[in-house]
């Protein structure tokens, strides 16, 4: 009997695995058992190397997700070379800082079209793929701003709660279809888009005092919560936001 966690054989799509979350949840679910198709703007090197380290086979998909425009490709492409989408991990996104008086339109354009928009119809192209093949797992990148307001971030906390919703919904609809949709909202963890936020002394501070476990988060402590959403353990979860996060919300 295998372990109820083990992905072998199955293929994960993980955008954004360059470096930070995305990598972190990449090498979690290459070490599980799963082969790579990592999409992004850079092939990922590292990732790719610590892959291939532990036997998996990958390949790299380069599209600019800003856009809808490769959605359908990037799926086609990971079929064609690995055989099948088992695993979507929508992971990629972008935040903007500013106060909301002087916010740009660009500027929300931007987030929202990668953190949403681009999270949607890549779902939607992948989900039509599980839906033919009876199985799959989407596992979204929500965010403590799919609870929260935050602060001089407007397109990033929308576009989050957006993440929380559009997890919920698809749940509703393909659940019966066996697919689990899920989502992780990671705590503060210290990746570039967290960079600015640890460089101000006192907002890292304030933020710290907040957490229980008392330390900023790092990307590989999100790997057993997608290990997890993505094996057979997680069957009958659906819709769910699953926090890492230290304690954050608890507090």
């Amino acid at each position: 009997m295998t372990h109820p966690f083990d992905l072998t054989g199955k293929v994960a799509l993980v955008t954004g695995a360059n470096t930070g979350i995305g990598q972190g949840i990449a090498l979690a679910l290459a070490a599980a058992g799963a082969d790579l198709a990592v999409v992004g703007h850079i092939p990922p090197e590292e990732t790719i190397a610590k892959a291939h380290a532990l036997g998996r086979r990958t390949t790299f998909i380069e599209a600019d997700l800003l856009s809808i425009e490769p959605v359908a490709r990037i799926v086609d492409t990971a079929v064609a070379e690995l055989g099948a989408v088992d695993i979507l991990v929508n992971n990629a996104g972008i935040i903007r800082r500013a106060d909301a008086t002087g916010f740009s339109e660009q500027d929300w354009d931007d987030v929202m079209n990668i953190n949403v928009k681009t999270v949607f119809f890549l779902s939607q192209a992948a989900g039509r793929h599980m839906i033919a093949r009876g199985s799959g797992k989407i596992i979204n990148i929500a965010s403590m701003l799919s609870f929260q307001g935050g602060i001089r971030v407007p397109s990033y906390t929308a576009s989050k709660s957006g993440v929380a919703g559009i997890t919920k919904l698809l749940a509703n609809e393909w659940a019966a279809k066996g697919i689990n949709v899920n989502a992780i909202a990671p705590g503060y963890i210290a990746t570039d888009n967290t960079a600015q936020l640890r460089a101000d002394a006192d907002r890292s501070a304030s933020i710290l005092a907040r957490i229980p476990a008392d330390r900023w988060g790092t990307p590989e402590d999100l790997g057993g919560a997608a290990v997890f959403l993505a094996s057979r353990a997680a069957d009958y979860v659906n819709g769910h936001i699953l926090a890492v996060d230290g304690g954050w919300l608890a507090r």
